[in-house]
């Protein structure tokens, strides 16, 4: 029984200080929920405006990267071309180069090469460096691997094809022979 008239004493003194406030202004159950299920409903708009904003952010990435990568499928076509105007160039014998009628059709091959070039760079397309290098697989592909006495093994002693990355991503990996010990 000593509960129960505590229980009422705190009652009634909770009863008498609230003498004189408006009813409307005291807590009430309702007025509780009511204000549970606000910090709710704010929450809930708070975690809706994070996740819009990463939305935006994915989408404001995947364009950019859109963009930056539009050509690879252009570049990675068109760099046989490039190969093929390398090829012609490194066929032609030097004698042929001096012979003045066609020392014009050279000077047109190796100008529609610095051309190709050009426009990579202007496009971000790089060539990825090979040789003397250690060997990585993230931009080298080996084709043989060559007993070297000259070179560690691991390294890149030649160049089989040219390797090209577009901005930060590999277009086509650099094929190349890498050195070996001797046997």
């Amino acid at each position: 029984m000593t509960e129960e008239k505590t229980q009422s004493a705190d009652e009634a003194a909770k009863a008498e200080e609230l003498k004189g406030v408006p009813e409307d202004m005291i807590e009430s159950p309702e007025l509780a929920k009511l204000r549970e299920e606000l910090e709710t409903v704010k929450q809930e708009a708070l975690y809706a405006r994070a996740e819009t904003q990463n939305v935006r952010r994915r989408l404001e990435k995947d364009i950019a990267d859109t963009r930056a990568y539009a050509a690879t499928g252009f570049a990675r076509d068109i760099l046989s071309v490039a190969d093929n105007l390398s090829r012609a160039l490194s066929a032609i014998p030097a004698e042929l180069r001096e012979d003045e009628k066609l020392k014009s059709i050279v000077a047109g091959i190796e100008a529609t090469g610095r051309e190709i070039e050009k426009v990579f760079g202007n496009h971000g397309i790089t060539r990825v460096a090979a040789m003397g290098l250690p060997l990585d697989p993230n931009q080298h592909q080996a084709m043989i691997e060559v007993p070297s006495t000259d070179a560690e093994p691991g390294t890149v002693v030649q160049e089989l094809q040219s390797g090209y990355m577009i901005k930060d991503r590999l277009l086509r990996p650099a094929m190349v022979a890498v050195a070996k010990k001797p046997d």
